[in-house]
């Protein structure tokens, strides 16, 4: 298979960075003995039995489609519908509507309320700055406080109009979009935003561009220069911490401390009995931070902990309640991805949305709404598009 034509960003690419996860925290623990030591091998069951029921999720998708001949019917509409070659002719994939027609020069006026929404969402950004007196990445007092209700209704607004613009439209002019959402993010000085933003619109493009191998170079070294920044100025920002690592020993350390985490989960299932996930969903409007319930039930402090994809449901409903959502992560995630791959749009945008959200999960684990909400909308998207499917091959 050529360069070109592999598949990078499939879901199996979740199991691929779980492993490179573990790989990347093996020199801090053994730097850092006896603070970190090694995990036992009971982790490495659970992350084994994690990556098997995600896979089983993934070829449920692939087999039910197939079963259905619904596979066949998706390939056969979407013949000659797109081209990566000529991304002008994305909008093939819709039916001529007087929503295409262009409302400001030739912008039609899909395109141009994505561009409203997404400068709104930069503005709703500034103004919580303002509210907050300061730039976050800067100092960890504004940046405890920086995941206000603004902060979410602009992220919500963001990051979805974002991947859908660059999906459905291919104009130079909304890279600059896509940067000062990026700039404005990264200085709340969380580094899962900006990283969620740059991914998510990578694999976009990777979907709806024929981009050249210097180019996702680029994007791949962008996304590591970022996270070794955010993290590393955030960290050395916070007034109350004294760190002496450097940014790759950070890096290192941050992984090898979530897995030594997860590893007293496995010891320690189902003790929140729910509650991690009920304050991940209400979290916001209770000011409640699941992660700082993660701290308190593993290691008895009230700071926000990261656990991994593994840890919250493992404390919440155990091995069982692991399982199902691997599974269901799995299924989701697989049938998106055959939907998108011929039928650019909205599904593309939303699956790269939420893998790339996964991808972050595999350290920070399943406590952001905001998460939930995109899976959420991802499983109904799903069923609108085999509905009418189903109905145009009746």
């Amino acid at each position: 298979m050529r360069y070109r034509e592999i598949d990078w960003f499939n879901p199996y690419i979740l199991i691929l960075l779980l492993i490179l996860f573990v790989l990347i925290s093996l020199p801090i623990h053994f730097k850092s003995r006896p603070l970190l030591p090694f995990p036992s091998g009971q982790l490495f069951l659970y992350i084994l039995i994690g990556m098997i029921f995600l896979s089983l999720g993934i070829e449920s998708s692939i087999y039910i489609l197939k079963k259905s001949k619904t596979l066949k019917n998706i390939k056969k509409r979407s013949s000659d519908v797109y081209s990566k070659e000529d991304n002008t002719k994305n909008l093939t994939d819709y039916r001529i509507s007087l929503k295409e027609l262009p409302l400001f020069g030739n912008y039609s006026r899909i395109e141009s309320v994505l561009i409203v929404l997404i400068l709104f969402s930069l503005v709703l950004q500034l103004i919580n700055f303002y509210n907050l007196g300061g730039i976050p990445l800067f100092s960890g007092y504004l940046k405890s406080k920086a995941a206000t209700r603004i902060w979410f209704l602009s992220f919500m607004l963001f990051l979805p109009s974002i991947n859908i613009l660059l999906s459905k439209y291919n104009r130079k002019t909304h890279y600059v979009l896509l940067f000062l959402g990026l700039l404005c993010f990264a200085l709340t000085g969380y580094r899962t935003t900006p990283i969620a933003i740059l991914l998510s619109s990578f694999i976009t493009i990777f979907y709806t561009r024929n981009i050249s191998r210097k180019t996702k170079i680029l994007f791949v070294a962008l996304i590591i220069v970022l996270l070794l920044a955010i993290g590393f100025i955030a960290v050395r920002s916070i007034e109350w911490q004294h760190w002496t690592l450097n940014p790759l020993e950070l890096i290192s350390y941050r992984a090898a401390f979530t897995l030594n985490v997860l590893d007293r989960i496995t010891y320690h299932q189902a003790i929140t009995g729910g509650n991690l996930l009920y304050s991940t969903l209400t979290g916001y409007f209770t000011s409640t931070d699941p992660r700082v319930l993660v701290g308190e039930a593993v290691l008895l402090k009230h700071h926000s902990i990261t656990s991994t994809i593994f840890g919250p449901v493992l404390l919440d409903f155990g091995t069982v309640g692991m399982i199902i959502q691997m599974f269901l992560m799995g299924f989701v995630l697989g049938t998106l991805h055959i939907l998108q791959k011929h039928n650019h749009g909205v599904c593309t945008a939303f699956y790269s949305i939420i893998l790339a959200q996964s991808i972050i999960w595999l350290e920070t684990g399943p406590t952001d709404l905001i998460v939930f909400i995109f899976y959420i909308i991802g499983i109904l998207l799903i069923v609108y598009k085999l509905n009418i499917i189903h109905k145009q091959n009746n």
